[in-house]
């Protein structure tokens, strides 16, 4: 897809380049995370023809080279797999921009490589606002490519009715996760948390709409209606997928604040100098004493936090037992989330995958 594209627009001239290859090199990184939850909803609901290729055959695999032998089925699953692979890195680009992050996935954010490229090459004008203009567009550019290939696989589907579902989800995905983001920077932007259980409603609200559903029940979602999921199999995924997101996305929340810089590809405590008000940061300030409280306040958000503020305000929320409360949370969503699939009325492969592919997202054992 991206080969064609780069096709296509060869009339641009060379200038385009460094955005189209900027478009590749970010797109080789990633979990992939969705695109494995949508395959494994087509396949929970009928027959995809692989040609029983294992997924594990394209780990690895570069951008362009060969793929195993796929069978009739994969055009359009996995054009509506790669189309929410898209769509993450378009969101990504975005939520870079607005949260003014330097890095992404262990090298500079699409904002900071445009800025380097202008730099570099001595234009006129401030680096760091081509930046900025740079990532905006390439994340518009992958959703419109995105668009493209969901639709491609929607018109690529015999069952009209199927399309439709399918589409309508994914539209319903992509103006959640857009209301979400927005929720999320309004959030950062009240002067003062509100008490305890409204701001734990906010952040579990920002939580859900952001990332939770799309993550994961969207997906899954997407890939189930394609092949003609009736409405129990569809209720069935949504009952497991969303608890699944939300201990994806709470995992996320914690390796925001104690993860390692060399496997997350974000610096450590990211998400305090954010100022981002988590679930995890919400269930420590309520924990705190006022006095301790106004000390974390002080120092949550700066943007010029150092490694030893940081360290003090992990050790900080460590202490009052949040850590320990979200890694609970976590266990019983996807131990939820472990009872709604054994009910769940779908093949029992997909079960087996869909199950180990839970535990993975919610330990982060990528």
């Amino acid at each position: 897809m991206l080969a064609d594209h780069r096709q296509q627009l060869e009339a641009l001239g060379p200038d385009a380049i460094p955005l189209l290859d900027e478009a590749a090199d970010y797109l080789a990184g990633g979990k992939r995370l969705r695109a494995q939850f949508c395959v494994l909803g087509a396949r929970s609901v009928g027959r995809v023809d692989f040609d029983d290729a294992d997924e594990s055959e394209t780990d690895g695999v570069a951008p362009g080279a060969a793929s195993p032998a796929l069978g009739p089925d994969a055009d359009r699953i996995l054009d509506a797999a790669c189309a929410l692979e898209l769509f993450h890195a378009a969101a990504l680009i975005h939520d870079d921009v607005i949260d003014r992050s330097d890095t992404r996935r262990g090298r500079p954010s699409a904002h900071r490589h445009f800025a380097g490229l202008h730099e570099d090459a001595d234009y006129r004008g401030d680096a760091d606002h081509f930046g900025l203009a740079g990532a905006i567009l390439l994340g518009d550019l992958l959703q419109s490519w995105s668009d493209e290939l969901m639709q491609r696989a929607c018109d690529a589907t015999g069952d009209r009715a199927a399309a439709r579902a399918a589409r309508e989800h994914f539209n319903r995905m992509r103006s959640e996760v857009a209301v979400g983001q927005y929720l999320d920077v309004l959030e950062e932007q009240r002067p003062a948390a509100a008490p305890e259980a409204e701001q734990l409603e906010r952040s579990t609200r920002v939580l859900v709409y952001k990332s939770a559903k799309y993550s994961v029940e969207a997906p899954l979602l997407i890939g189930a209606a394609l092949f003609g999921a009736d409405e129990e199999q569809e209720q069935s995924l949504a009952e497991f997928g969303l608890p699944v997101g939300v201990a994806f996305q709470l995992r996320d929340d914690v390796l925001g604040v104690f993860g390692d810089a060399e496997v997350t590809g974000k610096p450590a405590g990211d998400d305090l100098a954010e100022g981002k008000r988590t679930v995890l940061v919400t269930l420590a300030r309520e924990a705190l004493p006022n006095t301790q409280r106004r000390v974390f306040d002080d120092m949550f958000g700066d943007p010029e936090l150092d490694d030893e503020q940081v360290e003090m305000l992990q050790r900080t929320i460590r202490d009052s037992g949040a850590l320990d409360r979200v890694e609970e949370m976590i266990t019983r969503n996807l131990d939820r989330a472990t009872q709604s699939l054994a009910a769940a009325p779908i093949n029992a492969e997909a079960k087996a995958r869909l199950g180990s592919l839970a535990d993975r997202s919610g330990r982060r054992a990528f």
